[in-house]
């Protein structure tokens, strides 16, 4: 107590000292994107160095928060549920916890019930017919809960006729000791087979790439099954996520956008055997049409790859999550290739899953491509027409000529004939 005192002495002489010396410090309230831009140069530039927080973690896990919540008996309506979300360590100590009470509280009934029919008064009494033969206290009365609820039956302490009170107590913790098994050992169950342990042998690639394919650009990445048991139904999808303004002026600071992996083609429901690498086409309704190499690092972007199936071995549904954030996009590179055709056989080599190569890729967005492409086509157009309509007007002109011609000449032949007739 006297430390305890001591702390508390110092932790105030230091908080007075540090109100009288240092100056009022006023923390910055937590703007949207677009008015950060109106800030003083200091407080812009602290905001740059700060690093992208994350929406999903690369092994998958949500990196959301809940605070705040009032509502916390919603989580005792569905208490397996969250038995089930719980720690092995917190769902490990409930479990004996549970067993532990139950066990003590049906065991000091019982040593009430033979303490109050004066069972405890008449031990070693041969004439006296007790509720439970042997019970002698209440370490013996709860071995007795303990034989009676797991129906060990060790034959030394047994029930008698003469004892109604205990055969309904009896009767009471059967029932009650079976919904109590049933549910934890359903609890540990669902716990042990949970396929979140599955996604663990689901693996991606490490950075996303964009590069020419089939001469489109494409944002690629990589996906594999460690296990030989298959994902059976296998699809993945993408989401991106991003900072948002609306026309009216509304901010969203995490708006998600679909990115199409194959969604209409069929390309999203995967034959996931071996490592295949997801393409995404940027396009006219990709989010990604306008940005270019350049400025691809200046976006706070993250996308969110979802992949979903069933296990084979269990049937039960299990997803593996990654992310992608702006400095884990690498322009003008592609995976190195994995699989090997061997001797009746194919092989994966693993070691260069995470492994990309440099190509030779435009550092123009899609937009600029395809702006330079049809401009590329349009004198072509322009050059042939203009040709057809000079080739038609020379004709035109050529003809009135000697349209011209013929008529000076018919002119001429006419003044001659009148000359000679005068």
């Amino acid at each position: 107590v006297f430390l305890f005192s001591m702390a508390a002495n110092v932790l105030e002489e230091d908080s007075m000292e540090q109100d009288i010396e240092s100056p009022v410090t006023i923390h910055q309230p937590k703007l949207p994107k677009q008015a950060r831009e109106d800030l003083p140069k200091n407080i812009s530039k602290e905001c740059a160095k700060r690093k992208i927080q994350r929406y999903v973690r690369k092994d998958g896990k949500c990196n959301v928060h809940h605070g705040n919540v009032r509502e916390t008996y919603r989580y005792l309506t569905d208490i397996f549920t969250t038995l089930v979300d719980l720690k092995w360590r917190f769902n490990l100590l409930i479990f004996v916890m549970v067993y532990t009470v139950t066990w003590l509280f049906f065991g000091m009934i019982w040593w009430l019930i033979a303490y109050m029919r004066g069972d405890m008064d008449h031990i070693g009494d041969s004439t006296w017919t007790p509720c439970v033969s042997n019970l002698n206290g209440f370490v013996s009365a709860f071995l007795f809960s303990i034989e009676t609820e797991t129906t060990i039956g060790y034959g030394y302490r047994v029930i008698t006729d003469k004892c109604p009170e205990g055969i309904i107590l009896l009767l009471v913790q059967s029932v009650l000791g079976s919904i109590v098994n049933a549910f934890m050992v359903g609890c540990m169950f669902v716990k042990i087979s949970q396929p979140k342990k599955r996604a663990e042998t689901l693996v991606f690639s490490t950075n996303a790439v964009i590069s020419m394919r089939d001469g489109k650009l494409c944002l690629m990445f990589r996906v594999g099954d460690l296990r030989n048991s298959h994902i059976v139904e296998a699809s993945i999808r993408a989401k991106l996520i991003k900072s948002k303004q609306t026309k009216e002026g509304e901010f969203i600071p995490l708006n998600q956008t679909d990115i199409n992996v194959g969604y209409y083609t069929g390309d999203d429901r995967l034959f996931l055997v071996s490592p295949l690498i997801i393409s995404h086409e940027i396009n006219q309704q990709s989010p990604f049409w306008e940005i270019s190499k350049a400025q691809l690092p200046k976006e706070e972007l993250e996308i969110v790859v979802i992949l979903e199936g069933m296990v084979e071995a269990t049937g039960m549904t299990c997803q593996a999550r990654s992310s992608y954030i702006t400095s884990e996009i690498l322009w003008g590179y592609r995976f190195t290739p994995v699989l090997t055709l061997e001797d009746g056989f194919y092989e994966v080599d693993y070691n260069s899953f995470h492994e990309t190569y440099e190509t030779n890729t435009p550092v123009y967005s899609a937009k600029e491509l395809a702006e330079m492409a049809s401009r590329a086509e349009l004198p072509l157009t322009w050059s042939v027409s203009s040709k057809l309509d000079q080739h038609a007007e020379l004709e035109t002109e050529e003809e009135e000529k000697s349209q011209e011609d013929q008529n000076e000449r018919n002119g001429d032949v006419a003044n001659l004939e009148n000359e000679s007739k005068v």
